[in-house]
């Protein structure tokens, strides 16, 4: 199990997970971590076969049952579907996902004029504006970033230092 929250630990404590379509709910019986994940055992799941078949299965709490956030937080999760726009206030996109490939969060963005995503560090200094009210993140793209309107930008992630929660 990858849980995207402040503590890894923590998912243990917001109830039975349920599948995206909330058709199926797993009550976690025990944890302990792993290398880079935890694992977790599941109340019914009795055997590895029954184990197996959940693999790659994407668990969620609702929403419902996660800690309120303080001011100038958010959830992962609010980040999708915000436009994205320059610091004049020109469409770039819209976040599609929110990536973690280890270095720190990255923004998938659809460009607003079609072709390839792009991903952006999810920075300060790249994203110096969340505004989920808003429906809007400011992208302040560094000079030469995207040489053409669908290129796919290369940027080292760099520690984000925005307060956020994964969910």
């Amino acid at each position: 199990m990858w849980p995207f929250t402040a503590r890894a630990e923590a998912v243990a404590a917001y109830g039975p997970l349920q599948t995206g379509d909330g058709t199926r709910a797993f009550e976690i019986e025990a944890l302990r971590p792993a290398k880079d994940c935890l694992i977790a055992r599941l109340k019914g799941v009795t055997d590895r076969a029954a184990a197996e078949r959940l693999r790659n299965t994407e668990l969620y709490v609702p929403r419902e049952r996660l800690p309120a956030l303080e001011a100038e937080e958010f959830y992962h999760a609010d980040l999708v579907g915000l436009r994205a726009e320059d610091k004049a206030g020109r469409a770039i996109g819209v976040v599609i996902a929110v990536h973690n490939f280890g270095a720190g969060d990255i923004l998938e963005i659809a460009p607003a004029a079609g072709g390839e995503t792009v991903m952006v560090p999810f920075s300060a200094s790249v994203v110096p504006r969340v505004e989920v009210a808003a429906g809007r993140i400011v992208v302040d793209m560094p000079e030469g970033l995207l040489a053409s309107k669908d290129a796919t930008p290369f940027a080292p992630a760099t520690e984000r230092n925005k307060k956020s929660k994964g969910a």
